[in-house]
């Protein structure tokens, strides 16, 4: 008893299933790679460039220095949005607080949108793939039930193994879900992490730049 077996015993639907299932575990796993291999990338630049931002002289050699550390392009977006907007725009119109606010918060949404990639594609495999999964099973049981009435020779041993066959859909489609849901937890909270820090650092840039 195997996915192989399975499939090639599976008519047109069951087949669409097991495709499907396969395709949500490669596209989150996909997500699951790159998003932890950025993430643990992100982590470590926010912290170092902000480190050197404030370590610096000056801003124009703060600018400078974060971009050796800033290979995602989350912090420098911040530092490079405090520049004064085009006049006779309403991006300059008000004080100078209020337009900085309205930058930075442009661009942090900006920013983390990047960090929030894949995080839908994940909860949606999550949620549905056990669905999906279910699904196959209760077409796999009806169809071997099918096949096995139109024999008329039903005995438990007979129905058992075609069942059996049937409930690894089921169980597929938990294997595909579960590593999406643990991937999707632990990014958020990661995702939660850097955002804070990087909304603490846009708080003290706003408040350094409107006296600047």
């Amino acid at each position: 008893m195997n996915l192989g077996h399975v499939f090639s015993q599976s008519d047109a639907i069951g087949k669409a299933v097991a495709v499907l299932l396969l395709l949500m575990s490669v596209a989150s796993w996909v997500v699951i790679l790159y998003k932890a291999w950025m993430l643990r990338r992100a982590s470590g630049d926010v912290a170092r460039s902000i480190s050197a931002f404030w370590q610096a002289p000056s801003l124009a050699e703060a600018a400078s220095r974060i971009s050796g550390f800033d290979k995602g392009q989350l912090v420098s977006p911040l530092v490079d949005a405090t520049q004064h907007p085009a006049g006779g725009t309403l991006a300059a119109a008000g004080d100078r607080a209020q337009q900085l606010t309205r930058l930075l918060r442009d661009t942090l949404h900006a920013i983390m949108g990047r960090l929030q990639f894949g995080q839908v594609l994940l909860a949606t495999v999550g949620a549905i793939a056990p669905f999906v999964g279910l699904l196959g099973t209760v077409w796999g049981i009806y169809h071997a039930l099918t096949s096995i009435a139109g024999t008329n020779q039903i005995s438990i041993d007979k129905v058992a193994g075609p069942v059996g066959e049937a409930l690894i859909m089921t169980a597929a489609g938990l294997a595909v879900a579960i590593p999406a849901v643990l991937a999707y937890n632990w990014f958020g909270r990661t995702i939660a992490r850097i955002e804070a820090e990087l909304e603490g650092f846009a708080r003290d840039l706003r408040e350094l730049m409107v006296n600047h």
